[in-house]
Parts: structure tokens; sequence; C-alpha cells
């Protein structure tokens, strides 16, 4: 698709004068066709033409590019060099043009990436840049749940996929370790006596105080005194009184907490940003920023006045001088910048911090605007089990993220006798993954687990079904055989390809699976481009069905085409290999 892409657009600058980059994708089923383009209808608005004498026009410059490089215009595959681009170039109403490449041309793609595979699809997109992805963001006096799974392991697979474009990824935490939600924990703690308490107890007094908080006004006063006195013992890193211990023994083990989860998920962080470490800059910034008139006083609270750009007015230094949420955030973005000056900043949340969000950015866009434009700020919405239940952690019903592991790991114990890490971290990782981010998530353990449909597992099992072939013809061609990665792979030499006629007997699934591999590279880019690891799931799962129709199909050892097939599922498992990488998954060496 690149070189269809490259070729068009130098036609259509050559007859038309136009910058131009077409859009090529895989034809449509209704179409006999491998690609197809809908450029000449997009052209059309330009050159005041029909659509389809434009795409007339454009098959004819084709057809003549061809004949430059000494292919006959009836694209004769006879005494023909492989390396040539042969398309044969069809045209279609309202104005498509469509293109069909000879099985040679496939063939010999796959056998260029079997060769060096990892040269072939590393792309430097963003080489030189740095990337700093903040995603998860767990509140130190809180559990873990279900979202912040869900945000670690997306965020993770769009941390990897700019490390594939070639930046320096730097992956960021974000968490509250001052604000009501830790005064809440810690009058709980103090009401029950708990002075060094588990996080169990740290979970469960959450729950109690956030009742407290909103059922009893006496409590309620005590909880924001508190508030206050948690903000200074932090600010002042005080360590002495009762209260101070209390804290910072629960902070500490709430970070430990943290860490000892992400390990189990094979995720970390390079830079965890506790709130208070920003809090000061932000307070600064919103300061400086008021006596500018970006922000004003509102009955003793500094606030900056959304209405005006479509949005709602938020709090960012309350009556008591002390930073909110807001205030913080500012104050993320400015020490983001000074420890890294990022050339992007990709922020993950939960779809109700969107409009909070709309009013951070805009207000920092008042004085820094080009720190906002490098901002890109993602939302998810609800994982929830089936049935629909709603949870919150506010209320205690939450799904605890250990609990997700441990239900998914019971689910694949109960269906194939396995606790396989690599195979339930796939089921969990993948499930997640496989949606595109924005709307909610209805997971099912027992779906995550089979492996017959949409799932980790199945992509795992299509991979070691692929080795096991691989190893099943071990050293078959002696000299050209080497050891990479676990597996054998197999290397033919310039003479052994030309000795293979290929003309005619390269069956369907085989070519089909050709086919579907070059598009990995395509459909990497965009999904760089989107920051959008669900496209890059989804085309592995498409790639394992074609590879499981040419498993059915197409007999490898002891065929004519051993040598072909052979390099063709070398380069399929090491698609799939890199493809998962990137999503986190890890493939086992047996299922």
């Amino acid at each position: 698709m690149q070189e269809i892409r490259e070729w068009l657009n130098e036609i259509i600058k050559e007859l038309y004068d136009v910058d131009f980059d077409a859009e090529i994708t895989v034809a449509p089923e209704n179409i006999e066709a491998d690609y197809s383009t809908n450029a000449p209808l997009k052209l059309a608005k330009i050159a005041h033409e029909a659509p389809i004498n434009i795409a007339g026009r454009l098959k004819e410059a084709f057809l003549s590019k061809i004949e430059l490089l000494g292919v006959d215009k009836d694209n004769s595959l006879d005494e023909i060099s492989k390396d040539v681009f042969m398309p044969v170039v069809t045209v279609s109403e309202p104005g498509f043009i469509n293109f069909i490449l000879p099985d040679e041309y496939f063939m010999n793609k796959i056998g260029g990436l079997a060769e060096d595979f990892a040269k072939n699809i590393s792309w430097g997109e963003y080489s030189g840049k740095t990337v700093i992805c903040e995603f998860s963001d767990p509140n130190p006096f809180k559990i873990l749940h279900v979202g912040h799974l869900y945000t670690s392991i997306v965020g993770d697979a769009i941390s990897r996929l700019y490390e594939y474009a070639g930046a320096k990824v730097v992956r960021a935490n974000f968490g509250g370790d001052v604000g009501l939600h830790v005064a809440k924990t810690m009058y709980a703690l103090q009401r029950e006596n708990i002075v060094n308490p588990t996080i169990e107890d740290i979970a469960d007094c959450y729950v109690k105080g956030t009742a407290d908080y909103e059922e009893n006004e006496d409590a309620k006063q005590k909880i924001v005194a508190l508030n206050k006195q948690i903000y200074r013992i932090n600010q002042k890193d005080e360590h002495d009184s009762e209260l101070a211990k209390l804290y910072w023994y629960g902070r500490e083990l709430s970070y430990e907490y943290f860490k000892d989860f992400y390990a189990k998920i094979g995720i970390k962080f390079d830079k965890y940003y506790p709130e208070s470490t920003v809090a000061e800059l932000g307070l600064t910034k919103v300061k400086e920023q008021l006596e500018k008139g970006v922000y004003k006083l509102s009955d003793g609270a500094v606030i900056f006045d959304g209405e005006k750009y479509g949005l709602h007015t938020r709090v960012f230094i309350n009556k008591d001088g002390v930073p909110t949420y807001e205030a913080k955030d500012v104050g993320l973005i400015f020490t983001k910048w000074q420890d890294y000056h990022f050339d992007k900043s990709v922020v993950i949340t939960g779809n109700e911090q969107l409009d909070y969000m709309k009013v951070v950015l805009k207000s920092v866009e008042q004085y820094a605007p080009d720190l906002v434009e490098k901002t890109s700020h993602l939302t998810h919405g609800l994982v929830k089990l089936p049935g629909n239940v709603k949870m919150s952690s506010r209320k205690g019903n939450f799904l605890k993220a250990v609990e997700v592991l441990d239900m998914v790991r019971d689910a694949l114990k109960a269906e194939y006798n396995s606790t396989d890490e690599k195979v339930y971290l796939s089921a969990v990782k993948y499930a997640f993954i496989k949606y595109k981010m924005g709307g909610n998530i209805v997971f099912d353990p027992h779906d995550s687990v089979k492996m017959t449909g949409n799932s980790g597992p199945y992509l795992l099992y299509s991979c070691v079904r692929a080795k096991k072939i691989l190893a099943s013809v071990n050293n078959v061609f002696g000299e050209h055989s080497c050891r990479r990665g676990g597996y054998n792979v197999v290397t033919l030499s310039n003479s052994e390809r030309e000795g293979v006629s290929q003309k005619n007997i390269i069956v369907e699934a085989e070519r089909n699976l050709a086919k579907k591999i070059l598009e990995y590279k395509d459909t990497l880019q965009n999904a760089v481009f989107e920051m959008a690891p669900h496209k890059l799931a989804n085309y592995l799962y498409e790639l394992a069905q074609e590879f499981s129709r040419f498993y059915e199909n197409c007999p490898v050892a002891g065929s004519e085409r051993e040598p072909e097939r052979l390099q063709l599922v070398k380069v399929y498992l090491d698609t799939m290999a890199h493809g998962l990488d990137i999503l986190g998954i890890n493939i086992p060496e047996e299922m």
C-alpha cells in the first residue's frame, strides 16, 4: 500500500499539479482486487472533472509508468524481475482505482521480511523526540480498581506504539497524596485506632470515611480540618507527630502496593508525580496569571471563567489559599515540561474527566499555548461485568484490579486446567485493548480465556502452532537455517529462490496470508497516529484467522512448496510476536 500510494501521489502531482496524499485501502469484498483508492472522488472537487474520467487518466499514467520500467501493458509476468512493481490496474464506478498484484510480488516481499524482519518493519517517525505518557494515576490511601487496570494496560500499549515509532517514551504516573480522599481515610483510621494499617484497612477506611463525610456534619468538619493538617504535614515534611507518622506510613504502604501490582502485569513507570510535588508550582503559576487577568477572584477563591469559552467555571485556589486539583494539574503540566521538554504529552483518564481537563487546558492555553498544543487528552469509559452493574469505589462496591486477575486465572483453570501466567495476562490485556477507547466495556472473564474466539489466548495458540511447524522441519536447509528468538528461521539463497517457479501454484490461503502480513506496517503507523492500539489488536486477530485458514489448507513439511511456506510461517510468527509485544503480551513456549 505504501508503494502504491507513493506512485499515485507522484502521478497526481504530474497531472494536476497538486500535492495530494492518496488513501490506499484493502479492496472491499465486492471488488476483485487487492487494494483500492477513492482518490479520483476527492480530486474531482479540485480538478472539476468527473471522478470516473480522473480514474481513467490515472490508470493510463500507471500503465505508462510500468511500461517505462520494461513491463508490458498486459502485465505479462514472463521473464520479469520479481523486484519490479507490477500491478494490474482497473477502474470502477463511481471513481475508484483498483490494483491487483501478482503472487510473485507478495511472496518476494515475504522473502525480504524473512531475511531481516526488524529492519524492514522499523519506522522512525518519532526518532529523537520525547513523548511522555501519563496513565493509571491511582491515589495513595485508596485501592486500585478495574479502571486503573484498564488505563495501565492501554497506556502501556500506547507507550509501546510510540517506542516502535522511535520515540523516547517516559511513562508517568500522577496521584493525589494530599486531598480530601486522604483526610477521609485518615479520619477513619484514627477513629478505628489503626496505627499500622494494611492495604485492606486503607480500602475499608476510605469507604467508612467517605460515608462519615457525606452523612455526618460533625465528621465532615473534622475531615476538612484534618485535610488542612495533612497538607501542612506534607508541605513542611513533618514526621514527628502521631498524625504525621500515620500519614507517611500509609503513603509509603500505598506506593509499595502500586509497585507490586504493576510488576504483576509487567508495567514499569519511569516517573511518579505525587500531587504534593507539583502543587506549589501550580499555585505559583495560577497566582502569576491571576495578576494578568487569566484567572480572577470570586468570593475569596481564584477561578477560571470557562463560560466565555463554552465551558464551565472551576476553582483553582480555594478560599483558604489551598490549590485544588485544577491548580495541581497546571503544576503537573509545567513540571513535566521542566523535567523533559517533551515533544508530545499524552494524558489518559476516565470520561468523567473530559470537561474538567478541557477547562484546565483552556486556562493554560491563555499563557502557554505551545504546551497545550503538544498535549493530547484521551478518555475511556467504565469497565463493567456482565449484567451492567455500575460500581463505585466511594461506596465500596467496586471491582478491585487484583480481583480481575484472580477471576481470569480461575476461568482459565476451570476451562483448560491451566494457570499459565502469560496466558491469563494475555486474556486480560487483549480483552481491554481490543476495544476502541471511549465507550464502556463489558468484561467477561470466561470469554476472555476462550481459545476459539477473539481473545488473547486464541492469538497465543496460533503462535504456538506456528512454532511447532517451524520446529518440525528444524535444520531442513542445513547451513541456511539459523536460530533466532527461540525458533527456527529459514533463509533461502538467491539461487534457491530463482529455482522455484511460483506462478499458478500459490493457493488462495497462502496468498491471503502473505497479503495480510504486508498490511502490518501500515496498521502500526495508523495506530500510532491515532493513538489507537485497538487497531493493532484487531489486525492481529484477523491475521491469526488467515493463518488458521492457511494451516488447514496448506501443508508445510514435505510439500513441494515447503521452503516458501516455511518462510511464510516464519514471517507470520515474527509479525505476531512483534505486534503482541507492543500490546505487552508474551508468547509461551507451549499451550
